[in-house]
């Protein structure tokens, strides 16, 4: 490596982009990380409500949980455990069928270990993202990542105009080549220009996402008639599956707190119906009460919530892997790499390896190419 330490920006601080910066920090590259969010955690985040009673809760709103099977990742989980990072949730899990009402045998007791953030989802990424060598600037959304051939360099500017710096390497951790006219659900225009990477935008082109809602629900008394923390839901058009957050290590447990995640199906019935914009308090107010009453028609839950929201996840979940021999997409002359659970799998475990091959794809860019 050059002995003029590298300087590299990391869009987006979901636990690929932690990861990737946190692995990069580590190895001597200064790192700044950028993130729309009040934090970090993109799907691993965690939401912090208030009642009008002022009593707070908290939701794992996005991954509920996470599994791990590939060696390498689960070294890293071992070293977060032992940082107090991530715990197993050994609660139990099964299959509920809406048709008989009852609960099936569908083997869920003898999968993977189950992990979970602590004390929530989101604690993994805020950890790495405050760790040394690592500037976390959140609440700063990139409009434009442009490249200076005189200087082989990225300049970033952010959506209010301002000038964020220049940087040797970019790692962005998000959809963000697309063709022209195209435009986030927060109406943004892409911040890079599909030219400047014609073969990487061909390839992210193709990778089509699912969205699908939540239901947050807090109860005074806990559901004592559901025998398990985590369910899966078949033959309902509705709800997919269903989570008791508050039954997590790490939790508060003043309150029952439950998530509830709807079908692909419905989601996309919903969003047809209302316009591919972000969600309306009518929507969001619809989704709740079509959540809650399946929920309450499976005769599980028997109490009303004293509270209730709703969350719309727009494009967040890839349906294929692009990169899954490479793990992550880049451009060697340009120092540009793209990584995330669309890379390798669309799960926690597939963005970790993502933000892991990512950083090891800059580190050898950087010994054999000329830093800022």
């Amino acid at each position: 490596m050059s002995s003029v330490v590298p300087k590299v920006a990391v869009i987006g601080c979901g636990i690929s982009g932690a990861v990737c910066a946190s692995t990069l920090a580590k190895n001597g590259v200064a790192v700044t990380a950028f993130d729309l969010g009040r934090g970090p955690g993109g799907r691993m985040s965690q939401r912090r409500e208030t009642t009008k009673e002022g009593i707070e809760l908290f939701f794992d709103h996005g991954a509920p949980y996470f599994t791990v099977t590939n060696t390498g990742v689960l070294d890293v989980i071992r070293e977060w455990e032992s940082r107090g990072l991530v715990a197993e949730w050994k609660e139990k899990f099964g299959t509920f069928d809406c048709i008989s009402k009852s609960f099936i045998d569908s083997g869920e007791e003898l999968s993977s270990r189950k992990y979970v953030g602590i004390p929530g989802m989101n604690s993994i990424c805020r950890a790495l993202c405050d760790e040394p060598g690592i500037e976390s600037k959140f609440g700063t959304g990139v409009a434009k990542m442009e490249w200076a051939v005189d200087q082989n360099s990225w300049s970033l500017i952010s959506l209010d105009g301002k000038f964020l710096g220049d940087f040797s390497g970019l790692v962005a951790t998000d959809k963000i080549l697309a063709s022209p006219g195209f435009t986030y659900v927060t109406g943004h225009p892409p911040p890079l220009d599909m030219n400047l990477a014609p073969q990487m935008a061909s390839r992210l082109e193709e990778v089509p996402f699912r969205s699908y809602f939540v239901l947050m629900l807090a109860f005074h008394e806990p559901l004592r008639s559901i025998p398990v923390k985590g369910l899966s839901f078949i033959n309902s058009a509705i709800l997919s599956c269903a989570f008791c957050d508050s039954s997590k290590p790490g939790r508060a447990s003043a309150s029952e707190c439950w998530v509830l995640h709807s079908t692909e199906e419905y989601a996309k019935k919903v969003i047809a119906d209302a316009g591919r914009t972000k969600a309306s308090d009518i929507t969001l107010a619809r989704v709740s009460e079509d959540l809650l009453q399946e929920f309450q028609r499976t005769g599980l839950c028997t109490s009303q919530p004293y509270f209730m929201k709703a969350h719309r996840w727009g494009s967040a979940f890839p349906t294929i892997s692009i990169a899954r021999e490479d793990k992550c997409l880049w451009d060697v002359n340009k120092r540009l790499i793209v990584c995330g659970d669309f890379c390798v799998s669309p799960n926690v475990e597939g963005a970790i390896r993502s933000g892991l091959a990512a950083a090891s794809k800059f580190m050898e860019m950087c010994s054999c190419t000329p830093c800022l």
